[in-house]
């Protein structure tokens, strides 16, 4: 793991409701070619804070934001092209087939998506490639997702609770591919499932109340600790 700081947010708020933040004086590191693994109680702010860092919400405030130790927005258009995102839930582009979708965020991107074909494999996904998203079931939706984003490569990679809707076979086959990535970029994913996080992790971070309370990393990723620290 390159322990260098390739994202920096410092004391972000953001807010649906003025005066009621969802997040508050959140601060965090990305590392280059780290997997960190966010966790936290229903409503401790973890999907917003993806939203936020996707580029998706306005009703925010930030004091620091560093990309590659240079200040940028969350919208800037380089910083759009660096990442992507699968969401719990997307419904998006529902009259494109996979390989229409796929096709059409590598061109989005300017990629060529050179390892499509051995993803679908790894996925158990190759009856599904010409039917359309909107007839595939939640958990092939997500496989969808899933390998266009391991088969673009972006640099920060940002997956919100990933093995949702995933069968046995695809989840162990995702978490070689969470394992394998540090030599493309960082993974930013959030989850509810600890073996998820315990597996993959170089960092957990505990997300409460709307600011990260408590750091594990190395030898501490222990399910033990972080089910204490969610207690707590």
């Amino acid at each position: 793991m390159n322990s260098g700081e390739f994202i920096v947010i410092k004391n972000l708020n953001v807010w649906y409701t003025r005066g009621k933040p969802v997040l508050n004086n959140f601060s965090m590191g990305l590392g280059a070619n780290e997997i960190v693994g966010l966790i936290g109680l229903n409503g401790a702010g973890k999907t917003t804070f993806i939203k936020t860092l996707s580029g998706l919400l306005d009703s925010f405030r930030i004091e620091t934001a560093l990309w590659q130790n240079k200040p940028f927005q969350f919208r800037d258009a380089a910083f759009k092209k660096a990442r992507y995102t699968v969401f719990d839930e997307d419904h998006s582009f529902q009259f494109f087939t996979f390989r229409e979708y796929a096709s059409y965020v590598a061109e989005s991107y300017g990629k060529k998506l050179r390892d499509i074909d051995e993803l679908v494999h790894g996925f158990h996904f190759g009856e599904y490639t010409d039917i359309l998203l909107k007839e595939l079931s939640t958990g092939n939706l997500k496989k969808a997702y899933l390998i266009t984003a391991f088969a673009l490569k972006p640099k920060l990679l940002i997956l919100d609770e990933p093995v949702n809707g995933l069968d046995f076979q695809s989840t162990e086959y995702l978490y070689q591919q969470i394992n394998n990535y540090r030599q493309h970029g960082t993974i930013l994913f959030s989850s509810h499932i600890l073996e998820s996080i315990c597996l993959t992790s170089d960092r957990v971070l505990v997300l409460e109340q709307g600011q990260i309370k408590k750091s594990f990393a190395g030898s501490q990723i222990e399910a033990s600790k972080i089910r204490e620290a969610l207690k707590e």
